[in-house]
């Protein structure tokens, strides 16, 4: 039964920002130079009733991002449509059913299929009968589609479909179980039906991978994991088999892959794993996901963030710099993944270079509002965690919440990421009156200037991110409700980026990561770090690898000189380090230790 509900489930110059894209002010137009993570698109709100007992929200899922012809499409669980992007932050919303009536399903495309063969996209949805049709497009800028094939009799949950080009071949990989592994199967490259017998193609090995283990902090084993979103990549003519564990729910929810060279395998377990991790942090998870190139032939990978608080499913989309590095090494990089966040017409080194270095100013700092519902306290809108938020009493206008940095910074963004307290609607409201609010600036907390006026803003922007065309010097900001779309003014995080006027944090002292010894009994698969606390330190990130050059894992920890992390591969020896991080900037990392 919970195998059967879980698929189921799976489910100063005024500036004017123009659907978070680009600032308008006296001087003209510009261009954002980055964006930041949870990605800011106009969400569905969830569909199903039995999802929205809780409180009824927004919630999305297993995207996936292709480049085709030049532009970039986005397809996730449950949306009623799609998105396109000329530049990977400028998404319009295209709607459209894909389904016949005849279907009766809530999951209107789950955990979909998006690719293309040729000059033709490509889209199929998640399902167990084999009447679902398989859908193609020429022009899916606009809603022009028609069906390929009218009844698949692929009937895959989860599905994946990869045209090896080279080879002009077709398969299908798929499957979401904690009993049965993937499969793939070949298609018949004329009808796309399928063409032999399907062929499992990977399984979990959580006795041996920790981070495959289910729970929060892969420790909550009453249950087997799951593996599911299957995802082929073909890289240098190896190919990349991509998939997702052990939980959507979770944090801990990642991305491994397993290699071969052929596309039904034999494929092996590649060293470094999960290659797309984001356990800590403010968006948190990194898996069921996809990766895709730009128009600079630059690797990024797109996955699933995870909030879980009035739902298992209630998720987000995030997007990481990923790619190969010279040993063929698939990677994505998280580190300060959810801190602004260089685009792709940056041209910026995915491994060194991604980050744009602007530091999050107002952690856990003063807090002002105008009123607050209940226990969502004021300090819960700072603390960077997503799954908290502070909630007025009302959605009226005049509902404010005022953030204390300290001391005079120099503010380059803003991110607002608003939470669905008491909101109205279900699906995908065909019109809405976008979010609208203002922004101002100040430097004693009386005299206040506006750096930021959305008033007359009519787009959705759950997760608004700003960019400001010219940093502002400041100590105090203030959001200001002029309308919400529906619900009440509430706020996850209100998180102000630039750079703090004071000193960096100094070196970690006494770094030292504890594991079981490989001859004594103990847990290999987890590994007990401990460290001195830097008194300058808002928070740390701990790197990790099985190699000292390919520390490529990384995990964000805030406030705390201890992080239990239990997602070690058994056998293997692994290198660590960490560093201190503030609202100053980053400190020096420390000297890499080995456990064997």
């Amino acid at each position: 039964m919970i195998f059967f509900k879980r698929q189921n489930l799976k489910k100063v110059t005024k500036i004017v920002s123009l659907a978070g894209i680009l600032l308008l002010s006296g001087q003209g137009f510009s261009q954002q130079k980055t964006y930041c993570n949870p990605i800011n698109i106009d969400y569905g709100y969830c569909p199903i009733p039995n999802f929205v007992t809780q409180g009824k929200h927004r919630a999305t899922a297993d995207p996936v991002i292709t480049n085709f012809k030049g532009e970039y499409y986005l397809f996730s669980t449950n949306q009623w449509g799609y998105w396109h992007s000329s530049d990977m932050l400028n998404w319009k919303f295209i709607s459209r059913k894909f389904l016949r009536p005849e279907h009766k399903v809530y999951d209107e495309l789950c955990a979909p299929s998006l690719s293309f063969v040729n000059d033709t996209l490509l889209v199929i949805g998640s399902t167990h009968t084999k009447d679902f049709p398989l859908w193609m497009s020429k022009n899916p800028k606009t809603d022009d589609w028609k069906e390929l094939v009218h009844k698949s009799e692929a009937a895959a949950w989860d599905p994946q479909i990869f045209w090896d080009k080279e080879k002009d071949e077709v398969y299908m990989y798929y499957g979401s179980s904690n009993l049965y592994p993937l499969y793939g199967v070949k298609l018949n490259r004329k009808t796309f039906q399928p063409e032999g017998e399907r062929i499992p193609v990977l399984a979990l090995n959580d006795d041996e991978h920790g981070w495959e283990r289910f729970g929060e902090h892969n420790d909550n084993t009453f249950l087997q994991p799951f593996t599911e979103g299957a995802f082929m990549t073909k890289y240098k003519n190896k190919y990349y088999l991509q998939y997702g564990a052990p939980g959507t729910e979770f944090s801990g929810y990642a991305d491994g892959v397993y290699v071969g060279s052929n596309p039904l395998g034999p494929f092996e377990y590649q060293s470094h794993n999960p290659f797309s991790y984001k356990p800590g942090g403010f968006a948190r998870g990194a898996g069921h996901g996809a990766t895709y190139q730009d128009t600079n032939n630059d690797y990024w990978h797109v996955s699933t963030i995870v909030i879980s608080t009035k739902n298992n499913f209630e998720r987000r989309i995030g997007i990481w710099p990923a790619g190969f590095d010279e040993d063929g090494i698939l990677y994505s990089n998280t580190a300060y993944g959810d801190y602004p966040t260089f685009l792709p017409s940056q041209k910026k080194n995915h491994l060194q270079e991604s980050f744009s270095g602007w530091m999050l100013l107002n952690y856990n700092k003063p807090v002002q509002v105008s009123s607050t519902l209940g226990g969502f306290q004021p300090n819960f809108s700072n603390d960077e965690d997503i799954k908290t938020y502070w909630s007025a009493k009302t959605g009226a206008k005049g509902e404010y919440l005022i953030s204390d940095l300290g001391e005079k910074s120099t503010i380059y963004a803003i991110q607002i990421n608003f939470a669905d307290q008491d909101v109205e609607l279900m699906g995908k409201p065909e019109t809405t009156t976008g979010h609208k609010y203002i922004i101002y600036s100040s430097n004693d907390g009386k005299n206040w200037k506006i750096a930021v006026d959305k008033s007359k803003n009519t787009k959705d922007v759950p997760h608004d991110y700003i960019e400001l065309e010219k940093p502002i010097t400041a100590r105090y900001l203030k959001v200001e409700n002029i309308q919400m779309p529906t619900g009440k003014f509430a706020i996850s995080g209100f998180r102000i980026f630039g750079k703090g006027a004071g000193q960096k944090p100094d070196a970690v002292q006494n770094f030292a990561p504890l594991r079981a010894e490989a001859r004594k009994k103990g847990e290999r698969r987890s590994v007990w770090f401990k460290w001195q606390q830097e008194p300058n330190a808002d928070g740390y990130v701990i790197y990790f690898g099985k190699s000292p050059e390919k520390l490529y894992g990384s995990i964000m920890v805030y406030g705390k000189n201890e992080y239990y992390f239990s997602g070690l591969d058994r056998s293997d020896a692994y290198y660590f380090q960490i560093e201190a991080f503030n609202s100053n900037g980053i400190g020096p990392k420390s000297e890499i230790k080995k456990s064997e």
